[in-house]
């Protein structure tokens, strides 16, 4: 568990590298870094630079900051995220979030790869995230509460702000790219699940299903931050096809979609209310 001293000396060792002060965070799931190359006069701090911050050991995710702008709104993106199934601590895999609520950030965009659930998915389509279901997520606000950040039973009707995917639906309308939209759950992994399990999460009422996002939300919403979240649907779930799943299937699945991925992206923010 850090402390919230330890979180303010990680968040004043990246305010002092940053050339601006963001006001959207960026959460980069795998295959989907290349968004970092449309941040124009971008300054990068590697992780292994930070103080204290834990280092993504993931193939996909480079392990970067990379702060500047898209369009004229400042962003801070994590070019590679931390997970549980690492063998991090839930509070460490929450530490940026955290730490961008410390540096005066209060609107996220989560994105991630998931496997599709829902039937009428394809590989290669984006997702809006309603909601999710965290029953399986060790929560990230166990232990002492952080009353600096918020109330130790926060709110969690309106996870996904209904403003901010409203907001998505309307750029991706404009662009003429199709998206999805459906509930997000979280599997701890590293293992992808058994056929069994996919037909028990879609009982539930899943859409899609990945090994992120859930605690960086939680975290998020217990802090106030307002959230929008897109999934890239990089393969379909156990079962739903017969064939086997690999991590490498996904990467490629993803850089496919980049293209659609970052044209609504830049799109979104460039609409943001912020």
């Amino acid at each position: 568990m850090y402390s919230y001293e330890k979180l303010q000396e990680i968040a004043q060792f990246i305010k002092s590298k940053l050339n601006c002060e963001p006001q959207i965070a960026i959460t980069l799931g795998s295959g989907l870094g290349s968004l970092v190359g449309d941040i124009k006069n971008s300054v990068e701090i590697d992780y292994k630079d930070i103080p204290g911050f834990p280092l993504s050991t993931v193939e996909g995710h480079e392990g970067k900051l990379v702060c500047g702008k898209i369009g004229n709104k400042p962003v801070i993106a994590m070019k590679g995220r931390f997970h549980y199934y690492e063998g991090y601590d839930i509070s460490q895999v929450v530490i940026a979030i955290r730490v961008f609520k410390l540096l005066g950030i209060n609107d996220l965009l989560v994105t991630n790869a998931a496997g599709g659930i829902n039937k009428c998915f394809s590989p290669g389509d984006l997702m809006i995230i309603r909601d999710h279901i965290s029953l399986f997520a060790p929560s990230p606000l166990r232990g002492k509460n952080f009353d600096e950040f918020g109330a130790r039973f926060p709110d969690m009707s309106e996870a996904y702000s209904k403003e901010l995917r409203g907001l998505l639906k309307k750029a991706s309308a404009e662009l003429g790219i199709n998206m999805q939209e459906g509930v997000y759950v979280f599997a701890k992994g590293p293992m992808y699940e058994t056929p069994s399990e996919i037909r028990a999460l879609n009982v539930l009422g899943a859409d899609a299903v990945g090994m992120s996002t859930v605690p960086e939300v939680i975290a998020a919403r217990h802090a106030g931050m307002n959230v929008m979240g897109i999934s890239c649907i990089t393969n379909m779930a156990s079962g739903i096809l017969n064939q086997p799943l690999n991590h490498e299937e996904v990467i490629q699945t993803a850089k496919q979609a980049e293209k659609n991925f970052t044209c609504v992206v830049k799109k979104v923010i460039d609409m943001w209310p912020v």
